[in-house]
């Protein structure tokens, strides 16, 4: 009978009537099946060196003479035991695959300096009842944490004793807050220079929200009439919980820049930024369409996961792709610094926010251009990086500028249409007017010549019909003598 050890991380598996143990992380996949005969089988595939996806690694390479096992079967007549013993596998492997994933992750992960607490001489600054993003792994219950800031960092914590998260003030790059407007949350964002751990999540964005309205059902279908006094009531509850709220919130954050304006804290050259609304504009940087807001030194946008935070001062150029007559939407395309690191993509941007981003772009003194497609950046960056030389030999970015090669193309097509040739003479405009002059008059006798021959047509309703079919043959007969019917007639031959 098959038996898992979750001390020892293994699984016994009898084999000749003896109980074999392998570490669970070697079992690949395992399934039960059953048949018509309610025989239950269970199927166990290990990890097998030298397969696709299991390379040989250092221990094999040493042992290449071991022969191992690939795959076992077993019959039950027990089919409850073997669903119990495979739901126990799968479970123990999932744990010890994000152990060691988690534990791969920590390796990578710059070392900090340790938290000093806050003693009887300086009382921490505390804000309480937040909700983390991103939220700490378990299946368990969530619950609201207090934000502490301390001598040298902020330590966010749970009833849990394992929901711990430490943020160093040497770590933060960009700190964020963004009261509740047209939004359900208050917020404090931090952007950081080295990723952390929280829960077994890497990030470098930790957000401290709070929901400024409370979920709402309304009991029965009635609608109800905008002068209710309940519903008033309700309404300016909403409202004067909101501005409790921004109002905890802007203290906190107005003590802490206090703490950061100290002599200690200079060097770090930190302070709470706040998103300008008014220069906001809808775009998707990610699947769906978000509110995305310049601040003074970045461009964010905290609401929807994931966040989106870019340094205004590591952007090289940003390129408005798509933009021409007809768009409703157009593309923007931020292009860093580092070269190496991957463009980022705004879409679908409304045409109507294109003043208001061209100003912005301006008043931050980034380059912009325009472009009526999408480029490829991946191979202009890869290009670029392999002849940085020649890359700015031919003009660097102005590739990009479509004032220059518009410019050129209507030089060329000037030149083209204020060409003439030397041995023509431009007609005078004394000739052109005496044209115009004969062609007026022209069509006036024209008229008259009209007028007559209608007037002798009604005059001559007398003649018959044979006297007309002899006049349209002789018509006939001149129209197809044409010009040649002028030149001279040649001589018979004799």
């Amino acid at each position: 009978m098959i038996q898992v050890d979750q001390k020892h991380e293994a699984v016994l598996v009898p084999i000749y009537g003896i109980m074999v143990p392998f570490h669970v992380a070697t079992v690949k996949t395992v399934s039960s099946q059953q048949d018509t005969n309610r025989n239950c089988y269970i199927r166990i595939i290990f990890n097998v060196p030298g397969t696709p996806f299991n390379p040989h690694d250092a221990n094999t390479l040493k042992n290449q003479g071991a022969i191992y096992l690939k795959e076992v079967s077993f019959r039950s007549k027990d089919p409850r035991h073997i669903s119990e013993v495979v739901q126990q596998i799968k479970t123990l492997r999932r744990n010890v695959v994000a152990r060691e994933s988690e534990r791969a992750e920590r390796a990578t992960l710059v070392t900090q300096e340790k938290l000093v607490l806050a003693g009887n001489k300086f009382k921490p600054l505390r804000l309480s009842e937040l909700w983390i993003r991103p939220v700490f792994g378990g299946r368990g219950r969530k619950l609201t944490g207090t934000l502490e800031a301390h001598v040298n960092g902020f330590r966010y914590s749970t009833s849990r004793q394992d929901e711990k998260v430490d943020i160093m003030y040497g770590n933060i790059k960009h700190a964020f807050f963004q009261p509740a407007e047209k939004e359900m949350i208050t917020l404090v964002h931090f952007h950081l220079h080295n990723h952390i751990m929280v829960g077994n999540k890497k990030t470098k964005d930790v957000q401290f929200y709070t929901e400024v309205m409370d979920v709402v059902q309304t009991l029965g279908g009635g609608k109800r009439s905008a002068y209710d006094p309940d519903e008033i009531e309700e309404e300016q509850r909403e409202r004067d919980r909101k501005n409790k709220i921004n109002m905890d919130f802007q203290n906190f954050v107005n003590r802490v820049n206090d703490l950061w304006g100290q002599p200690q804290f200079k060097v770090l050259d930190l302070e709470f930024d706040q998103p300008l609304r008014e220069l906001g504009f809808y775009g998707v940087h990610n699947k769906s369409s978000t509110f995305i807001i310049p601040t003074s030194s970045c461009l964010v946008e905290l609401i929807e996961t994931p966040f989106f935070v870019v340094t205004l001062s590591e952007i090289e150029i940003v390129n408005l792709e798509r933009v021409g007559l007809g768009q409703k939407n157009f593309d923007m395309a931020i292009v860093f610094k580092d070269f190496k690191r991957a463009v980022a993509k705004i879409d679908s941007i409304p045409c109507t926010a294109l003043d208001g981003i061209k100003e912005w772009l301006d008043t931050t003194d980034l380059k912009y251009y325009e472009s009526k497609l999408n480029l490829n950046w991946p191979n202009i960056l890869k290009n670029i990086i392999d002849d940085p030389q020649g890359f700015i030999d031919n003009g660097g970015w102005e590739f990009l500028n479509l004032e220059v090669s518009d410019s050129e193309s209507d030089q060329s097509e000037e030149s083209d249409v204020g060409y003439e040739p030397s041995d023509v003479e431009p007609e005078s405009e004394s000739e052109d007017e005496d044209s115009g002059s004969e062609s007026l008059v022209e069509s006036d006798d024209d008229e008259e010549e009209e007028e007559e021959e209608s007037e002798e047509e009604r005059g001559k309703t007398w003649e018959d019909d044979d006297e007309r079919r002899r006049r349209k043959m002789k018509g006939y007969g001149k129209s197809r003598a044409g010009p040649s019917s002028s030149a001279p007639k040649r001589g018979r031959f004799r």
